[in-house]
């Protein structure tokens, strides 16, 4: 019987309080990376503080997410695809992913403490069981077989499926005349 795939996105606030050099370096150069990036579309002449000031009145600087997001590239390569923070209900800290997007929360031109982004990482296609005990039951494995390695990953804030494929199963199933 197929089992429909899904994709899971952790999402990483990083702000002021950052306390491990990953999260310190990516804070301090997406900061770098948005005051440089950010003078294309603020106003010489009376400039706006903040980033939300910024959007508000020009919003083309929508593209400063995409922008700002370069100065981490270097950083979540680092991992390997693997991030180390979100664990199983094992406890092995494993969560693999193959793409990241990043989003800025707000920051000031005035003050870094106030720089705040997001960092979303999603995982590959897995093959998705369902809800078990509060947790997804998932498998890396997406080709269909009898039986599958399965990994658990609790409900947890900042971890939600993104991406939902149902089962040709389901769709054979909507398909056929009553």
């Amino acid at each position: 019987m197929p089992h429909p795939k899904i994709r899971l996105a952790y999402r990483v606030i990083i702000d002021n309080s950052a306390t491990t050099p990953w999260e310190r370096y990516i804070f301090e150069d997406t900061y770098k990376e948005y005051l440089m990036q950010q003078q294309m579309f603020n106003s010489k002449e009376n400039p706006l503080n903040t980033f939300r000031e910024l959007l508000s009145v020009n919003p083309k600087a929508e593209q400063l997410h995409f922008l700002t997001g370069m100065a981490a590239s270097s950083y979540t390569a680092q991992l390997n695809g693997q991030f180390y923070r979100v664990q199983d209900v094992l406890g092995s800290t494993f969560f693999p992913f193959v793409n990241y997007r990043l989003d800025i929360v707000n920051t000031d031109i005035a003050d870094i403490s106030r720089h705040k982004i997001g960092i979303t990482l999603y995982s590959p296609l897995l093959t998705y069981f369902g809800i078990v005990n509060n947790c997804y039951l998932v498998a890396p494995e997406t080709d269909e077989k009898t039986g599958y390695e399965t990994i658990m990953f609790p409900v947890q804030p900042q971890l939600s499926i993104c991406y939902y494929e149902p089962s040709q199963f389901n769709d054979l199933e909507k398909q056929r005349p009553l």
